[in-house]
């Protein structure tokens, strides 16, 4: 297992999420406690040693099983990450009590990495107001011995993540965002790694698959990638790809059979950055990907000038292109309907007046107000 140095502690690379662990039924909220116990045993067993859990995951009972797994072994051995949920707003004053029902849940005495979970444009002005306390407790129970190291996860755009970096980076050791190179250029993942590495601060990455899109290509792509390495299962490239970026510490894959998990495993006995003629063919074949399902928009802003709602529309057209990515393979589409949530109900796609007025003038010829209808029918 590729292992990774951070400050004082030799991480796996390959980190176990647990949010897509195996159910009964079909049912999201019934793990199905043997089988994730299974996989745990194997992971454990080939040197995985990073365990990330949540407060809202598989309906609050992803802390439970993973705390059970994970207690059969010495507490030396592994390292737990769970999250304060402030996804949800109306959690917001209650740091204290949530904190202390984790530490319940799972059965542990602290926990190694704890983080803001989903720092995003719906969260941002509640998790920096200082009445709720939230960095203050969480440094509390730092110095008690309680969290061994703070860190954040960020779903945002730029502005947030710069934001939130402004006013807590200086107590954050690490961040999570989500990283892939189909999200290099999509969900500028480009810029977020520069900025993280201009803080100093490790990367930890989620959903390096896309939520299984890059798991399975097109035919044509499929055979570009076995051109080039005929031995590499197509999976494995996303995971090569970061490894090839700087910083990027931990990789987190959210497995829900043993089979992906031993898949996932063969990959990491091995670091195999990609050649640079490795990450063109990526970076072409992420190119057709999001041409075949996106508004061609460049963002030239002249539709803005001639809004008589003042919408901001290549913004919105963005948050479109990413809902219909992540829609197009049954993929769990929530970051758009959360920055959708952020902006002003007048400045929503609901608001647009179907006047054609930014048509006349989209160099690209879009037809905007399509556009909009589809938006409000397919997220509101």
């Amino acid at each position: 297992m590729i292992t990774r140095n951070f400050q004082n502690l030799k991480l796996s690379a390959l980190g176990f999420g647990a949010m897509r662990l195996p159910v009964l039924g079909g049912d999201d909220n019934r793990i199905d406690r043997e089988a994730a116990f299974r996989m745990v045993d194997e992971a454990m067993s080939k040197g995985i040693n990073y365990y990330d859990t949540a407060w809202g995951y598989h309906g609050g009972n992803s802390e439970i099983v993973m705390g059970e797994a994970l207690r059969r072994y010495p507490r030396d051995s592994y390292c737990i990450a769970t999250k304060f949920p402030g996804y949800d707003v109306r959690n917001m004053p209650k740091v204290r009590e949530i904190f202390e029902e984790q530490l319940k849940k799972t059965g542990m005495e602290y926990f190694d990495f704890y983080l803001f979970h989903n720092v995003c444009e719906m969260n941002i002005n509640e998790y920096l107001d200082p009445k709720f306390g939230i960095l203050d407790y969480l440094l509390e129970q730092k110095k008690n011995g309680r969290i061994r190291h703070l860190g954040f996860s960020c779903h945002g755009e730029m502005d947030v993540l710069r934001r939130f970096l402004d006013a807590y980076g200086n107590h954050m050791e690490f961040c999570q965002i989500q990283l892939n190179y189909l999200d290099w250029e999509f969900q500028h993942g480009k810029e977020k790694v520069a900025l993280l590495n201009e803080w100093n601060i490790p990367i930890w990455v989620m959903e390096p698959l896309r939520g299984g899109k890059l798991a399975k290509l097109d035919a044509a792509s499929e055979e570009t990638l076995k051109a080039l390495r005929p031995y590499e299962e197509i999976p494995a490239w996303a995971f090569r790809f970061l490894q090839s970026i700087p910083g990027v510490t931990m990789i987190l894959s959210g497995m829900s059979s043993m089979e992906q998990l031993k898949a996932n495993i063969a990959t990491f006995e091995k670091d195999k950055p990609l050649t640079e003629a490795e990450s063109d063919a990526l970076s072409g074949i992420a190119e057709k990907m999001m041409a075949r399902k996106s508004i061609p928009c460049t963002a030239c802003h002249y539709c803005v000038s001639h809004c008589p709602q003042g919408l901001d529309i290549p913004r919105l057209i963005a948050l479109y292109n990413e809902h219909l990515l992540t829609v197009e393979d049954g993929g769990m589409a929530f970051i758009a309907p959360m920055a959708l949530m952020a902006i002003p109900e007048e400045k929503r796609p609901v608001s647009c007046l179907h006047c054609q007025s930014c048509e006349q003038v989209c160099p690209q010829q879009i037809h905007i107000s399509d556009f909009m209808t589809d938006f409000v029918e397919k997220i509101g």
